[in-house]
């Protein structure tokens, strides 16, 4: 354990020094501090299009559903795997040429001020549920591997993770970001090889697995499985392809840089998809009572299964490098919507309302103010982490869903439908999401998975069945109900009382009209790469120094190969910012 405390110091020291490196880049104006004045190269926007999606989550709660149900489990990251290829096709470079700073500004050029203020208040709000999500994973996770108090390790790490976003912005965000990937990455793949072997062989882990790999244990009706995937893609492009998540690809110089920074999110999601899997179905076989020996997280207990794999099968060491993966993902998702947080209430709140007192204030004062934003935020975050970790019945997987299904999704259609719905009345938005909030609430109270079970004569359905019904029915109403609602409200539409209808027109003749980097952008280009290149290095010696970990010689192996691989990057990098821009783009 000593030499993981080691690995987790350096490790927070090397992201601190991300937010003091890349800090003048975001101290020239409000702009840099939002989306990196949007400059920013494919490979930097995608890893933090990936890593906004990728959380602690993913090691915990997922890995803990992977554990006891197998397969299933990556319904959930296909969803966003096909997400992201829709961005590809359509979304990223749309988003890109709505020419504006912040999710809420795209809000209000789309349905006019007042609903940009609905949702700025809206959206922020949400965001502490979202993020405490995030960090509570963490904080358990956490807290299992060190027996530290869960609250005082969520305040902590909520504290690390404020210092990078208000001091370096967007910039610092999706720089950490980039770094982040690698850690997650090596770490991940080094993982599965081990298990496999462990297990193997991919075959013996699949054959083996406790109540069958595809379906798992607990499910008398496996047509539920097959729903609850269905349904799992229209709702994961409601919840990532929409105007409020728009920032992933805001940042992003070009109109064809956004699309290629679509594919590379996509490709490290569908790759990932199975990788960062195979580690909780191998322990299935390996470690059958793992949960057990965390009885304290009650509910949870399954959530800490990647920890008794790397504990029992990887080197000394691993485990640190482990944590710092996941403080990675948690901190990734949390400083970006700290940012948002940010932008959203500097441009679609505090600015309004300064202007209609008729009062001007310098986009110095509004940077300061949007660092303010931002500390502030994060205590928020911290308060609803701190709340999640109370509530012990559910487990991080149960959690999120509940929070994605029952809120986000009927928030999010109208930010989706309104890119490809043009002509709908202004009170469409939050009709919209009263309607949705009403779904969510008939089908938990009403509508229920019993009930619905019942209609079709079947007497009884397990937990896990239950689970996944809740979830195809909450989906499935918002998909038929909420979205056919927003869509028929262009029935009431009338173009001669619509006050806004020029600066819909301006937006949608944007969508289609792409963006072109300036004349300045090589100066930003090769800072990029310079930069990163050079903290991307200094984390491979870090690596590298663990093959000294006292440790057999495989697991050294195994430092080394993960230490050469992110110094190939790191030099790449490097070596890309000494050539002529214009060649490489």
């Amino acid at each position: 354990m000593f030499y993981d405390y080691i690995v987790i110091g350096v490790y927070f020291l090397l992201i601190l020094a991300i937010g003091v490196i890349f800090s003048r880049m975001a101290s020239k104006s409000t702009s840099d501090y939002f989306r990196g004045g949007g400059r920013m190269l494919w490979w930097m926007v995608g890893s933090t299009a990936f890593m906004a999606q990728f959380s602690a989550v993913t090691f915990t709660g997922a890995a803990g559903k992977a554990f006891t149900d197998g397969f299933a489990i990556v319904a959930v990251y296909i969803g966003n795997t096909f997400a992201f290829y829709c961005a590809w096709v359509y979304f990223a470079h749309r988003f890109k040429q709505m020419r504006v700073d912040t999710p809420t500004e795209a809000i209000r050029r789309r349905f006019g001020s007042n609903n940009e203020l609905f949702f700025a208040w809206a959206l922020i709000v949400f965001s502490f549920l979202n993020a405490g999500v995030w960090l509570n994973a963490l904080g358990v996770f956490t807290s299992a591997v060190f027996d530290a108090d869960i609250s005082i390790t969520i305040i902590v790490i909520g504290l690390t993770v404020l210092f990078v976003s208000v001091l370096s912005g967007a910039w610092g965000v999706v720089a950490s970001d980039f770094v982040q990937t690698l850690v997650v990455a090596v770490t991940s793949v080094a993982c599965a090889v081990v298990a496999l072997v462990l297990v193997g062989g991919p075959i013996k882990m699949v054959d083996n697995f406790p109540g069958g790999f595809l379906i798992g244990p607990n499910m008398n009706y496996p047509l539920i499985l097959f729903g609850t995937f269905i349904f799992f893609l229209p709702k994961q492009i409601l919840t990532m392809m929409n105007l409020h998540d728009s920032f992933r690809f805001l940042n992003a110089k070009d109109s064809f840089n956004a699309r290629k920074a679509a594919l590379l999110a996509m490709i490290l999601m569908g790759v990932g998809s199975i990788i960062w899997f195979i580690p909780p179905w191998a322990a299935a076989t390996l470690y059958p009572d793992a949960a057990a020996n965390f009885s304290q997280l009650g509910n949870k207990a399954a959530d800490a299964v990647y920890l008794v794999f790397v504990r029992n099968a990887m080197p000394i060491g691993t485990v640190g490098l482990l944590m710092a993966a996941l403080f990675a993902a948690s901190m990734s998702s949390m400083d970006s919507a700290l940012n948002k947080n940010a932008g959203i209430f500097v441009r679609s709140i505090y600015q309004p309302f300064i202007s209609k007192k008729k009062k001007e204030c310098s986009d110095g004062k509004l940077l300061r103010i949007s660092q303010l934003v931002s500390f502030i935020s994060g205590v928020g975050v911290i308060a609803a982490a701190l709340y999640f970790a109370s509530l012990e019945k559910l487990s991080l997987f149960e959690l999120m869903m509940s929070v994605s299904t029952m809120v986000q999704v009927p928030m999010m259609v109208p930010l989706a439908l309104g890119i490809i719905v043009k002509k709908t009345p202004e009170w469409a938005p939050w009709a919209t999401i009263a309607v949705g909030f009403f779904v969510s609430w008939f089908v938990m109270n009403v509508f229920t998975a019993d009930v619905f079970a019942s209609m079709f004569g079947i007497e009884s359905l397990t937990e896990r069945e239950i689970i996944d019904m809740n979830i195809i029915l909450t989906v499935g109403g918002h998909v038929f109900i909420t979205s056919t609602f927003f869509w028929a409200t262009s029935l009431f539409y009338n173009e001669a009382k619509d006050k806004h209808k020029v600066e819909t027109d301006r937006f949608f003749e944007d969508l289609q009209t792409p963006c072109i980097a300036d004349d300045q952008q090589d100066d930003f280009d090769r800072q990029q790469r310079n930069k990163l290149g050079n903290m991307v290095m200094a984390i491979s010696a870090g690596i590298l120094l663990m093959a000294f970990i006292p440790n057999p010689v495989w697991g050294r192996i195994i430092f080394v190969i993960c230490a050469l691989i992110i110094f190939i990057m790191g030099y790449l990098l490097r070596r890309s910012a000494k050539i002529k821009v214009s060649t490489i783009n």
